[in-house]
């Protein structure tokens, strides 16, 4: 499947207001089959970006536990969760 069919909609925008650099929970709707939940938006040193749902193992670190195979669709996913955080 290409990037390029795609449907990409946001489901939910959980936003917080506070000081620190996570922003935002979302919740993404993809071709109306598959939900993903738990991608975050935060505010670094280069400003807003989208990281996608991680999970703790047991080593402590943190793992994504969705992954996009192409830049494509991750930029999609960015661009899209991006937008309808803004609008506010």
């Amino acid at each position: 499947m290409e990037a390029n069919t795609l449907e990409i909609q946001v489901q939910r925008m959980y936003r917080f207001d506070s000081d620190r650099p996570l922003k935002a929970f979302a919740d993404i709707i993809v071709n109306d089959v598959l939900l993903i939940k738990g991608i975050r938006v935060l505010d670094g040193k280069k400003g807003l970006f989208v990281s996608m749902p991680q999970e703790q193992a047991k080593d402590k670190k943190w793992y994504e536990s969705v992954r996009c195979l192409t830049q494509d669709v991750r930029e999609q996913i960015s661009e899209i969760v991006l937008a309808a955080y803004k609008e506010k």
